[in-house]
């Protein structure tokens, strides 16, 4: 977001501003229009521009509209004030608000193909992808040239599950610019969502020659890399995730080097460091032993809900919850711990199990779960919606379903569902599907140790992919993974198993977005373990 206000204000203007946009930012839109009113009178354009911020928070639609429209007029070359809009109410999780003046917008300036590139984007992140394939097809056929339509474009077809049209889209375009750095990068993203990985990497590679130090695309070529089995360079070329926003604070030229086969780190203080999503921790978390057998002080500094887990982990020495930074020699993020190991004899870390469940737990959560005689089944469909986070969001909706997509698994007999569903996808459980009776102990879980304990009652745990899987995994429990079509590196590409995790079962979607044969063939497989149990 661009932050206002130019270099020649003044200290008032420049008080005034940046107060408004802090009120703004938190979601407060009535205070600042007063603190603002000067400004405004005396046209001031940053202020008229966080005025018209302060006006579609309140339902101003129309009139927030017309300033935004008529700025971006007198300022064709830049970046348009909507798009601010747009990134401010996304963080807000109030975007229907920025597509209604986006919608209002166009009628002041029709031929801005940038009103419909925003608009189009945000129609993609709340999932109206008809209307946003429509909105940038006009703003592709209105400016041919422009070659963010066409990516924007693309982008709503990958989220729309046609990735054929989506590829097409990128490339018909790329004649207008050969050299496009994004389009060439996307295209090799769409062929990777595609599982084509062969003919992605030259796209990656000719995009990386005409930018090399563009971390977003070095990270987007390592998953690939990952997705395709080359974990040598995949891993070290991950690291690029450094350049971006939020990965560390912490200086990179202390980060844990690449160990040889036997580097010894004898009294060597490590500080491994949570960084990404609760699975990622608990995935990697089988690097730690190998880290203390060869002589390390592990200190593990993770979030509250993995404490307890973390701690029962052998090689662990200490673990911390929030704080301050701790003393230590080398500090790692626990998504760097593969690379560390690339080159010893332990690349995968420790074998399954490497979490043990709290023995005490075990027993008093056990109750919870029918002893009947009937396969017990543990049940995930639904991760982390996380709105507010527009990559976080599109990626959970691509992996998440309703839990009345399993009503197949409702008919089945000799079971029993147990739900560890937590969150907002949780509220499902007041409308099962038909014939689904679902066992409901999640008030009594607490942290990810509770929920380890409980599984160990569990026969299997069918989920999607969250932190579940992982858990589940390196606790070898059985586990079967609903797993989307354009899946995560870590899943491999068409494969059906994973060295990770031995008692993993991989169903994949065969169409992108449709989770109906993944459902049957579960419910296929759970019909064998009843079978076999019997």
């Amino acid at each position: 977001m661009q932050t206002p206000p130019p270099p020649s204000a003044n200290r008032y203007e420049l008080t005034t501003l940046r107060q408004a946009m802090q009120d703004i930012q938190a979601g407060r839109f009535r205070q600042p229009q007063a603190l603002l009113a000067p400004l405004v009178a005396q046209q001031n354009e940053q202020a008229l521009i966080l005025h018209a911020f302060c006006l579609c928070g309140e339902g101003g639609v129309k009139e927030a509209a017309r300033i935004l429209a008529s700025i971006g007029l007198r300022n064709p070359e830049s970046l348009h004030p909507l798009q601010d809009l747009s990134e401010l109410m996304a963080a807000l999780n109030q975007r229907e608000a920025a597509i209604a003046v986006c919608r209002a917008a166009m009628p002041y300036a029709p031929a801005d193909t940038r009103i419909h590139n925003v608009l189009g984007d945000l129609l993609v992140q709340t999932g109206q992808f008809d209307a946003a394939i429509a909105t940038l097809t006009q703003a592709t056929a209105q400016q041919p040239e422009n070659m963010l339509s066409h990516n924007l474009l693309s982008m709503a077809h990958t989220e729309q599950g046609t990735l054929d049209t989506a590829l097409q889209c990128l490339t018909d375009c790329l004649h207008h610019e050969p050299d496009h750095v994004g389009t060439l990068a996307n295209i090799g993203s769409v062929l990777a969502a595609r599982g084509q990985m062969e003919q992605a990497f030259p796209y990656y590679r000719q995009a990386l020659t005409l930018r090399p130090q563009d971390a977003r695309i070095r990270v987007n070529h390592s998953i690939a890399l990952l997705k395709a089995g080359r974990f040598a360079q995949g891993w070290t070329e991950h690291e690029w995730r450094f350049r971006l926003p939020g990965h560390t604070s912490l200086p990179i030229e202390r980060l844990l080097p690449t160990l040889g086969p036997t580097t010894n780190l004898e009294g060597q203080r490590i500080l491994i460091t949570h960084e990404e999503g609760l699975g990622d921790t608990l995935m990697f978390l089988r690097y730690v032993r190998p880290l203390a057998e060869r002589g390390a002080i592990t200190h593990l500094w993770v979030p509250e809900a993995l404490a307890d887990l973390c701690r029962a982990v052998p090689g662990v020495h200490t673990v911390q919850v929030g704080g301050t930074t701790p003393a230590y020699n080398w500090h790692c993020p626990f998504i760097s711990l593969p690379r560390v190991f690339a080159e010893t004899a332990q690349p995968w870390g420790a074998a399954v199990p490497y979490i043990k469940p709290n023995s005490h737990k075990v027993s008093a959560l056990a109750p919870l779960v029918p002893q009947n005689g009937q396969l017990n089944v543990g049940l995930v469909w639904g991760g982390a919606p996380r709105p507010t986070s527009h990559f976080a969001h599109m990626i959970d909706r691509r992996r998440s379903m309703s839990l009345h997509t399993l009503a197949p698994l409702g008919q089945l007999e000799g079971i029993n569902f147990i739900s560890l569903q937590k969150g907002y996808y949780a509220e499902q459980m007041m409308d099962p599907p038909d014939g689904m009776r679902l066992y409901d102990p999640t008030d009594s879980l607490h942290t990810m140790d509770d929920t380890a304990a409980l599984m160990m009652a569990l026969d299997v745990v069918v989920t999607v992919d969250t932190s579940v899987v992982h858990l589940a995994g390196a606790l070898g429990k059985p586990v079967l993974l609903m797993d989307r079509y354009d899946n995560c590196w870590r899943w491999l590409h068409n494969s059906d198993n994973s060295h990770w995790y031995p008692t993993l079962r991989i169903f994949r979607q065969t169409t992108p977005r449709q989770w109906t044969d993944v459902v049957e063939r579960v419910a296929q497989a759970l019909a064998t373990m009843v079978r076999q149990r019997a």
